[in-house]
Order: C-alpha cells, then structure tokens, then sequence
C-alpha cells in the first residue's frame, strides 16, 4: 500500500510538470482541423512537449504500480492533484503569480489528499469478468468515435467537450490499467481486449487533450477533463469492482475525494504558462543620459 500511494503521488507530479510542457507546446503549433493525428507529428517537433510526453509515460508507469495495490477512487483523487503541482511549480519556476484564491484552492487540495491517505486501504483482488474487459474496449471505441464528431466543434464548446472526452478516455485507461491480468505474459496480454482499450484510449485522448487545448482556455479544456477522469473510474470502482476506503473511514475517502477534485478544478487556468514580464530596464544615470542628442 504504500508504494502505491508513493506511485499515486510521484504520478501527480509527472503529470503536473508534463501538462504545463504540453501547453506551452500546444499553443505554439499550428491549429488543428478537427481530430488530426498529423497534430502529433507537429508536436513531436517542440522538445517541451516530447519532455512532457516521457513525464506522461513516467507517470503512467507511476500510477500502473498504485492502480494494481490501491482503490480506483483513492489513485485518481491523487492524480487530480496534479494541477496544484502544477500551480505550485508554475509560481517557483516560471514566477506564474499565485492569487490568494489559488492558494486556498492549493490547501483545500493537500486537505483532500491527507484525508484520502488517511483513509486508504490496500486493495483486494478485483473478479473481472470478460464483460469487463469488452466494455472498457467498446468505451474507447465508442469515445474516440465522439472525439471524431466534437472536434468540429470551435471556441470554448470545443475545448470543453473535447476535454471531457479525453478525460473519460484517460478513466477507460485507469479502468483498463486495474483489471488487466496481474502476469504480463504477452500471450495473456494479446487475448485481453482490455489491454487493446488502454491502446486506443491513451492516444486518443492525448490528441483530443491538445486539439481542446487549441480551441479555448487551458481552463476550459482542464476542468472538464479532471471531473471525468477522477469522476467516472472512481465510479466504476465502488459500483462494479467493490472499492472501499478503510473500515470506518468511509466520510474521511468521501470527504478528501470531493476536496482533490474541487480544488484541482480551481487550479486548472494554471495548466497555461504565463510568465510575468520582465521590468523594463532602468535607464543609465551620469552624464551619458542627460546628454543632448546631436541636430
């Protein structure tokens, strides 16, 4: 239990440097038509967001060793976390100023995350089914079908709808991650559909996170996209793989869950890089600056 909550919480800050990366990367390349896979060999260009992309790697890695020993609700409240990572390295880093509600946001995040160590119990075998595996499969199809469709979309509706989608494919990968067959034998692996459901969802939202992310606001796109991928698997969790918090800690799980994901959803405009400008320099003083230009 306790690599996986050093999982959970070393795969929020990969995930908090990378998604500032990204942005910078995203906002930098030129603006996609649709859900246009040649926007990745754009973005394969720019070395912040190849960096932020092994960071997204790293952290799946991460977060892989926390979904196989921690509940579906404890690993992604943790993830959410990210963007007050994010926020806190962005005011150290890049001098992104923190505003006195952001920083309220950041302790109502570390609250949540307390109370969900707290209450963290290590996980019980999960009976999957071949049902389960089908149906994590037919989601990512069906998702990256409606990716397809809302990216016509423009503007804010765009980067919103957008996000929501890759939100809920990187919750299809979370589920996926967590009833894969604990021996990664490639011939159990190949005959898993979930392990073909994490292929297709992986991509396929890491594209539909940088198309929203050229259509509106990091905000816009970022806050979505934090409520469906901690939202949605932590509910597949409880209703389907019988995820429960430590005997009698059932408020402190609820509580701390509702508090991550608030408090992430306030941060996400620090998913964009604004770097303050610099002050302009101060002219010289002597006898140089009050001489009189030549007629």
């Amino acid at each position: 239990m306790v690599l996986g909550l050093i999982g959970a919480f070393g795969a929020a800050v990969c995930y908090g440097v990378a998604s500032v990366l990204q942005a910078l990367a995203a906002r930098r390349t030129e603006t996609a038509e649709g859900l246009d896979p040649r926007l990745f060999l754009r973005l394969l260009k720019s070395v912040p967001y190849v960096a932020g992309l092994a960071l997204d790697c790293l952290g799946f890695g991460l977060s892989l060793l926390a979904l196989r020993t921690l509940p579906l609700f404890l690993v992604q409240g943790v993830i959410a976390s990210s963007l007050a990572v994010t926020a806190v390295l962005g005011s150290i880093l890049l001098h992104m100023r923190l505003r006195g509600r952001e920083k309220v946001a950041v302790g109502v995040v570390v609250a949540g995350l307390i109370l969900l160590a707290a209450s963290a119990a290590e996980d019980h075998p999960v009976h999957v089914s071949a049902a389960d595996g089908w149906g994590t499969l037919i989601a990512a199809v069906a998702l990256s079908g409606l990716a397809v469709l809302l990216a016509r979309l423009q503007g804010r509706v765009g980067a919103a709808a957008l996000g929501t989608v890759a939100g809920l494919q990187f919750g299809v990968v979370a589920v996926a991650a967590r009833i894969l067959p604990s021996t990664y034998a490639p011939g159990v692996l190949l005959t898993d559909p979930a392990t073909y459901a994490l292929i297709i969802a992986a991509p396929v939202g890491m594209l539909a996170l940088s198309t929203a992310l050229q259509r509106g606001t990091v905000t816009q796109a970022t806050a979505p996209l934090v409520v469906a991928e901690t939202v949605a698997p932590a509910a597949v969790g409880l209703l389907l793989f019988g995820d429960a918090p430590r005997a009698g800690w059932e408020w402190a799980a609820a509580l701390g869950f509702v508090l991550a994901v608030v408090g992430a959803v306030s941060l996400a405009s620090h998913g964009e890089v604004r770097v303050e400008p610099s002050p302009a320099p101060t002219p010289p003083a002597g006898p140089a600056a009050t001489q009189t230009p030549p007629q």
